[in-house]
């Protein structure tokens, strides 16, 4: 199988360029990539006037399988992967029951190989049955393929035991994906303590919530030496302890997504449980303060947090909602609109921080394009635009709070391993939903 994708701005991460290439595939393999390239039989994809990236990575994703397949399964969830111009992704292991051994690491691999549509890279518990009380099997795990350990959603409360997970990642030189948040804080909390809150009377959770956990791990990181990754950076004083300890040389790094650089707790106003997310919509400040983060580097990845909920759960008062909203299929949108098209990323900024930098914190094989590596590519096209429809999801999550929004610059190609699985916002295969 060949085929050549012509001249598209190839986006390349590591030499850090965007120029006019042409790039042949054989075999689900980058062969070459070079100017007016041609081979005879090769088919090929006119990809003018679009920016052509390695396959973006979202390391922040719930799958849902094992457990709560009403909300998402590997199979519907790597298909909304694919429609929103993905390829691959990381899975939280907060399912039932929670990925807190081998065993289950293995399960997450073997059914994606089956039935998904993505690559997907399965995230341990830190803590068995992520109940903070005694450390899970984490060099099982890291042999049996988890690429980096988590109690999301739920933060490890007890300092010492967070010490030693820290030990015990750094010896296994895997990252800890940090739930940054002090629940004595946030206690019954269903959005931003603020004004707003206040105007809804809705217990609000603080800023401080978040940044008094920040600061616990980021010390613990520097004590340690353990790569820690602050997951879903959300205010700004997050961003101001995460620059410090930048400067002082701390193997921390974080990302942010999409909703905290676009939303604000404003949003909340109208009590559409889609915006309550955890953690919460912030400030204008925050927001801002976010966005500073991404564009100079002290945060770096962009990622979904896709938390998908089915319609029932969500159709409830705002304080008995679960926190969460579905954002495969709509960051690649939410990232163009919002930062490239307002100038606070460059087109290369933003694909690194959806690319290589994930790839590099996941010690993955992927996020570059070059002669030998996987054919995974993703193609956007800055001029398509197109209003947001939870109707054409491919997952199951319709929590969205974008519907019917306007973005543009959405994807336009997904291919995995030369395979091209999504053109125009449409997947190439039958029986999308299962």
């Amino acid at each position: 199988m060949k085929l050549i994708i012509k001249g598209g701005l190839v986006v390349d991460p590591v030499a850090g360029s965007v120029l006019k290439k042409d790039i042949l595939v054989v075999d689900g393999k980058v062969a070459r990539i070079g100017s007016n390239l041609s081979v005879d039989g090769a088919a090929v994809i006119d990809a003018a006037g679009r920016l052509v990236a390695p396959g973006l990575i979202d390391m922040h994703v719930h799958l849902r399988e094992p457990g709560f397949e009403a909300k998402e399964t590997i199979y519907t969830g790597t298909r909304a992967a694919a429609r929103g111009g993905f390829t691959a992704v990381a899975c939280m292991p907060n399912t039932n029951p929670v990925i807190d051994n081998a065993a289950l690491v293995g399960s997450v691999i073997n059914s994606a190989r089956s039935g998904g549509l993505v690559h997907v890279y399965p995230v341990g518990a830190i803590t068995r049955g992520s109940r903070g009380e005694e450390l899970a099997e984490m060099g099982d795990m890291a042999e049996a393929g988890a690429v980096a350990f988590s109690d999301d959603g739920t933060p490890v409360a007890n300092a010492g035991l967070m010490r030693r997970a820290m030990q015990y990642a750094a010896m296994l030189d895997k990252p800890l994906i940090s739930h940054s948040e002090e629940k004595s804080l946030s206690a019954g909390g269903s959005m931003h303590e603020g004004r707003v809150s206040t105007i809804l009377g809705l217990k609000g959770i603080p800023a401080c919530a978040e940044e008094v956990m920040v600061a616990r791990d980021i010390l613990l990181a520097e004590e340690t030496g353990c790569r820690v990754h602050i997951a879903h950076v959300s205010t700004a004083g997050s961003v101001r302890l995460l620059r410090e300890a930048r400067a002082r040389g701390v193997r921390v790094s974080a990302e942010a997504t999409p909703h905290h650089f676009t939303l604000t707790d404003e949003a909340v106003m109208g009590f559409d449980t889609f915006t309550k997310v955890n953690p919460p919509l912030r400030t204008e400040d925050d927001l801002a303060a976010v966005k500073q983060g991404l564009a100079d580097g002290v945060i770096d990845v962009i990622a979904t947090d896709h938390a998908p909920h089915t319609a029932e759960e969500k159709d409830v008062e705002y304080e008995r909602a679960p926190f969460g909203l579905a954002g495969l299929e709509t960051a690649v949108g939410l990232v163009w609109t919002e930062l490239v098209a307002t100038g606070v990323l460059t087109p290369l900024r933003a694909i690194t921080c959806m690319t290589l930098n994930p790839a590099r914190i996941l010690g993955i094989p992927k996020g570059a394009l070059a002669p030998g590596s996987d054919a995974d590519i993703t193609i956007i096209d800055p001029a398509l635009a197109g209003v947001v429809d939870p109707a054409k999801f491919a997952g199951k999550g319709r929590n969205t709070p974008f519907a019917g929004r306007v973005l543009k610059g959405l994807p336009w190609l997904t291919m995995i391993s030369g395979k091209i699985v999504m053109r125009g916002g449409v997947l190439l295969e039958e029986n999308q939903q299962q």
